[in-house]
């Protein structure tokens, strides 16, 4: 029973760390002398300048909603694992971790929201941005982009441990 404590633990703090990586990293999309994020695109064609996005950037509310529900993502998946260790202290023997998993759950929604927000205007952005994403129509998808759908997979796969979990001895 203890190991499978310590899985789910480590688990957790796993999920956790891919979305830190996928919400603060700067590669959402990249390619040739450049990299960029939900925060700023980077050029480094001689030497690295980035800009961040700001509010003279078309889609800019696009970009904000994409900020946003990554950042609620992670927020939401740190909470579910201090519930869940309160209440693996709190809990009935035989009883289930479902405020953790609601929790959980809503953190995995909230990275889907933001990848497919990020996956479904990514064209649109970089292409009414030519200021900004000058270099960047040659580009593919960065590790951070793809961090983000592991962390959703992860999260899910998370939330529906702690709906099956029962507290036991």
């Amino acid at each position: 029973m203890l190991v499978l404590l310590a899985f789910i633990i480590i688990f957790h703090i796993t999920s956790a760390a891919l979305l830190f990586i996928a919400t603060i990293d700067n590669a959402w999309w990249v390619g040739e002398g450049f990299f960029a994020d939900v925060w700023r695109v980077c050029v480094t064609i001689n030497n690295t300048n980035c800009t961040d996005i700001n509010d003279q950037f078309t889609y800019y509310p696009t970009m904000q909603a994409v900020q946003a529900t990554m950042i609620l993502s992670t927020i939401l998946c740190c909470i579910a694992f201090l519930i869940f260790l309160l209440q693996l202290f709190r809990l009935k023997q035989g009883e289930r971790f479902v405020l953790t998993s609601i929790i959980q759950l809503m953190s995995c929604l909230c990275v889907m929201i933001a990848a497919s927000i990020y996956t479904d205007r990514r064209q649109d952005i970089h292409s009414r941005n030519p200021e900004f994403y000058v270099y960047t129509a040659e580009g593919t998808f960065g590790y951070s982009f793809i961090l983000a759908w592991v962390a959703f997979a992860f999260t899910f796969i998370s939330g529906l441990m702690y709906l099956i979990l029962r507290k036991r001895k």
